[in-house]
C-alpha cells in the first residue's frame, strides 16, 4: 500500500470525489481521501492522501489557501458563480477602477461571511445545496473568515482578476458576491483556480492523466510526498533500538529512550512541552508524540507506522 500525499491538479468538470474514485482505479487501493472540496468548475491544487496519510486529511482541510479568481461585476446569480441562474443584472458604467480597488481592499482582514445556499454545509442533516435545488432557502449563520491579502492582477471592468490568500472555510464566490453587493451593482465569480494549499503549490501539481502514466511506469511513488513532510515544523527525535518496540506499539517513552535530531540543534536537557516527530533507528516514521513536562515523558498523539514498511525496513 502506498502511503503519502499526491499534489493533484483538479481539472474542470471533475468533483473532488471523482478525483478520489479515479485514483482508486489508478492505484488499485481503496484507502484514499481528499483534503477539501473544490467545485466541479473550479481548477487547481487538490492534495489527495493515500494509505496512512489519510489521517492528515482534516489537518490539510484546515490550512490557509491561495486562489486566483475572476470577479464579474453587474451580474448576480443564485449560486454566486457564473453557472447559476441570473437573478439580476445591473449597469457597471458608473463605477470607476479606483472605487472597485478601494472596495476590494476593504475586505482584507477578518469579516463575517454567510455561506452560500449552494454549498455542502449541512443544516439539520441536509446539505444546503440539496435544499437549494428544492427551491428552499434556510437561514445560515455567518462565519468569521480571514482574508490575508488580495492582489488585483488585472482589471477590465466589469471583470477583475485577483489573487486571494485566505483562511479555511472562506468561499471565494461569496467574497465576489459580497464585493458586488458593497459596490451596489452585484457580482458573481466567473472562474476559480486554487494555486496553493499549505505547502502544496500548483507548479508542483500533476494531472490525473499524469498520475496514471506514472503508475503504469512504476514511478508514482517518486511524486508521493511522505507523511512526515507535513510535520516538518516539529522537532525530530529518534528512539533507540532497545526501546523501538515500545514506540511501534504506541507506548509512552522516557526522555532517555530517544535522542533529539541534530537538525533541531537541541539536546535532551532542553526538552520542552510540545509535539515531536518520532522515528526508529532505521529512519522509519513512527508518529507524533507530545512531551509532557509534568509527567516527564513522551505520549503518542497520532501513529503513522505502516507494519509492512517496518518489516521491509523501507522508509517513505
Amino acid at each position: 500500500m502506498m502511503n503519502g500525499i499526491l499534489n493533484i491538479y483538479k481539472e474542470k468538470g471533475y468533483t473532488s470525489h471523482d478525483v478520489v474514485a479515479r485514483l482508486r482505479r489508478i492505484t488499485g487501493q481503496r484507502k484514499i481521501g481528499h483534503t477539501g472540496t473544490l467545485d466541479p468548475d473550479a481548477q487547481g491544487v487538490l492534495p489527495v492522501c493515500l494509505g496512512r496519510a489519510t489521517k492528515v486529511c482534516g489537518m490539510l482541510t484546515d490550512k490557509d489557501k491561495t486562489y486566483e479568481a475572476v470577479l464579474l461585476l453587474g451580474t448576480e446569480t443564485d449560486t454566486q458563480d457564473i453557472t447559476g441562474n441570473v437573478l439580476e443584472k445591473k449597469d457597471t458604467g458608473n463605477i470607476s477602477p479606483e472605487q472597485v480597488e478601494e472596495c476590494i481592499r476593504g475586505f482584507v482582514g477578518e469579516y463575517d461571511q454567510v455561506p452560500p445556499m449552494y454549498s455542502a454545509l449541512k443544516v439539520n442533516g441536509r446539505k444546503l445545496y440539496e435544499l437549494a435545488r428544492e427551491g428552499k432557502t434556510v437561514e445560515r449563520k455567518s462565519r468569521r473568515v480571514k482574508i490575508y491579502g488580495i492582489r488585483i492582477l488585472e482589471m477590465d471592468l466589469p471583470r477583475v482578476r485577483m489573487e486571494v490568500e485566505c483562511s479555511k472555510g472562506t468561499y471565494i464566490r461569496t467574497l465576489c458576491h459580497d464585493i458586488g453587493e458593497k459596490l451596489g451593482v452585484g457580482g458573481c465569480m466567473e472562474s476559480l483556480l486554487r494555486t496553493r494549499v499549505e505547502r502544496f503549490s500548483i507548479r508542483d501539481s500533476i494531472t490525473l492523466e499524469k498520475a496514471a502514466e506514472l503508475m503504469e511506469q512504476g514511478q508514482l511513488s517518486r511524486v508521493l510526498i511522505p507523511v512526515d513532510a507535513m510535520f516538518h515544523h516539529m522537532e525530530k527525535a529518534v528512539v533507540n533500538r532497545a526501546k523501538a518496540a515500545l514506540a511501534y506499539n504506541g507506548n509512552p517513552l522516557a526522555p532517555g529512550d530517544l535522542e533529539l535530531s541534530s537538525e533541531s540543534g537541541s539536546g535532551r536537557k532542553n526538552l520542552s512541552a510540545g509535539e515531536y516527530r518520532i522515528y526508529d533507528p532505521d529512519g522509519i516514521f513512527i508518529g507524533i508524540y507530545r512531551y509532557e513536562t509534568g509527567r516527564k515523558c513522551f505520549v503518542p498523539e497520532k501513529m503513522f507506522l505502516d507494519p509492512d514498511e517496518r518489516k521491509s525496513g523501507k522508509r517513505d
